[in-house]
C-alpha cells in the first residue's frame, strides 16, 4: 500500500507535457499559458490624473494663494499637447494626459471656481506630485506578467489585455470520460428505483469535478459484466486522454476493473493508497492515456479525485507544479477530532473565513454524501492522532 504523498508524485511523474494550442485572448480564461509573457509597454503608459481636477505647476503648489487662470481643458484620450504655466492651472479629467510641466494635480472638491468660470482658488494645500499617475509606476518594460504554468485569471486577462496582446499559448483542455459500474446504479430520472438499486451520484459529480478543473468530460456506465466494461473501456481510451473508472477497482467478485484492464494488457502502475476514505485507489497508463479506478464510494471517489485525479488533469493542461495541487489554508479547529485508525482521515467541514476556522460536519464515513455537500473544505488528521479544539491545521478548500 503506498503513502499518499508517494503515489501523487509517482503519478504526476508519468503525466505527459500539455499540448499547446494558440487561442485568441477571450478563449483563454480558465486555461493555463504555456508561454512566458513579459510587458513591452509601462503601466501607465504615460504620465496622468487620477482625478477629476487640475494641473499645478510647482510655484503654485503649497497653501492656497492667489487665483489661478484656467487656460485650457484635457479630457481622457488624445494628448493635445498642452502645458501649464505659473500662475495657470489645466482643467483635468481621470486618465487624461498630464500637461507638460504639471507638478501636482488638486482635486476638483479642493477648489472653488469664479463667477466667471475663468479662475479658481485652492481652498487647500496641494504637495508636488498630488494625485499623479506617473508613467511606469504600476508595471516597468520586461516585467513578467504571466509565467509558464500559471492559470490565466480574470486580472491576469486584464494585464495581458493591457499590453495590446490578442492571443495566447495555452494548453489544450484535457478530453476525460467517467465509466460508473455496477448494477445497482440507476441513472437520475423519472424511472422509479427497483429494490437494491441506487441512483448514480458518482457519474454526475465527478463529471462536474473534471469540467470545473477544465476538461472536457463525458458520463458512462457499464453494468458488472466483463466483456461490456472491457469493450468500453477500449473505446473511451481511443476517444479520450484520461479514463475514469468508478467502482469495481476492490477485490470482490463483481469488482471487475482490474481484470477488464489485465484483459487489454495493461498493467497496473499501482493499487491502494494509504488513505481514509479511498484506500482501493487504482492508477495506471497506456499509451500516453491516463487510467484512474476510484472507489464507488461517493465520499472516497471525491476525495481521491480531489488529491489525485484533478492535480494530474491540471498538470495535462499544463500547469505548474504548485498550481496543480489543490489550494491550502491554515484553520482553527471549533471542537476536538480523533483518528483511530492507521491512515490519514480526511474530514469534510465547514470553513469560516471570516474567523478562519473549520467545523467537521455530520457524519464522516465514505458513503455520506450530506456532509460533503454541505461543507467546503477537508482537513487531513494523521493515524492514531487526536486534535483538540483552536489547534491549527491546513484546510483543503473546496
Amino acid at each position: 500500500m503506498l503513502e499518499e504523498s508517494a503515489a501523487l508524485a509517482r503519478l504526476l511523474a508519468l503525466v505527459p507535457p500539455a499540448t499547446a494550442e494558440v487561442l485568441p485572448l477571450e478563449e483563454c480564461l480558465g486555461r493555463f499559458a504555456l508561454a512566458d509573457y513579459f510587458a513591452t509597454l509601462p503601466l501607465p503608459s504615460f504620465a496622468n490624473s487620477a482625478m477629476d481636477g487640475y494641473a499645478l505647476h510647482a510655484a503654485d503648489c503649497g497653501p492656497p494663494g492667489l487665483p489661478l487662470i484656467v487656460s485650457g481643458a484635457q479630457p481622457a484620450g488624445p494628448d493635445l499637447g498642452l502645458a501649464v504655466r505659473p500662475g495657470h492651472c489645466v482643467r483635468l479629467f481621470t486618465g487624461a494626459p498630464l500637461p507638460r510641466d504639471a507638478a501636482a494635480v488638486v482635486m476638483q472638491e479642493d477648489t472653488l471656481m469664479s463667477p466667471d468660470g475663468t479662475s479658481i482658488s485652492l481652498t487647500e494645500a496641494v504637495a508636488p506630485g498630488e494625485f499623479i499617475r506617473h508613467r511606469g509606476a504600476d508595471l516597468s518594460v520586461g516585467q513578467r506578467l504571466l509565467a509558464t504554468g500559471q492559470a490565466i485569471t480574470p486580472a491576469r486577462l486584464g494585464l495581458l489585455a493591457s499590453q495590446g496582446l490578442a492571443a495566447l499559448t495555452c494548453g489544450v483542455r484535457p478530453r476525460a470520460a467517467v465509466l460508473t459500474t455496477g448494477d445497482e446504479l440507476c441513472p437520475p430520472g423519472p424511472a422509479p428505483l427497483a429494490p437494491g438499486q441506487i441512483y448514480d451520484s458518482n457519474g454526475p459529480m465527478l463529471r462536474a469535478l473534471l469540467q470545473e478543473v477544465g476538461c472536457r468530460a463525458s458520463a458512462h456506465h457499464a453494468p458488472d459484466e466483463l466483456t461490456h466494461i472491457t469493450e468500453t473501456a477500449q473505446r473511451l481510451l481511443a476517444e479520450n486522454d484520461i479514463l475514469v473508472f468508478v467502482g469495481g477497482v476492490s477485490v470482490g467478485d463483481h469488482d471487475l476493473v482490474k481484470p477488464a484492464l489485465a484483459a487489454l494488457g495493461i498493467p497496473l502502475e499501482f493499487w491502494r493508497v494509504r488513505l481514509k476514505p479511498g484506500k482501493p485507489f487504482l492508477f495506471t497508463t497506456h499509451q500516453g492515456k491516463l487510467i484512474f479506478g476510484l472507489p464507488g464510494n461517493p465520499v472516497s471517489a471525491f476525495v481521491t479525485a480531489l488529491l489525485f485525479l484533478l492535480p494530474a488533469c491540471r498538470k495535462l493542461a499544463g500547469a505548474a507544479a504548485a498550481a496543480a495541487l489543490p489550494r491550502r489554508t491554515p484553520a482553527t479547529l471549533c471542537s476536538p477530532i480523533s483518528n483511530n485508525g492507521d491512515r490519514p482521515h480526511y474530514l469534510r467541514g465547514l470553513y469560516q473565513s471570516e474567523d478562519a476556522t473549520f467545523t467537521p460536519l455530520g457524519l464522516q464515513q465514505s458513503h455520506a454524501l450530506t456532509a460533503l455537500a454541505q461543507g467546503n473544505a477537508l482537513l487531513r488528521l494523521d493515524p492514531y492522532a487526536a486534535a483538540p479544539a483552536g489547534s491549527f491545521h491546513p484546510v483543503i478548500l473546496l
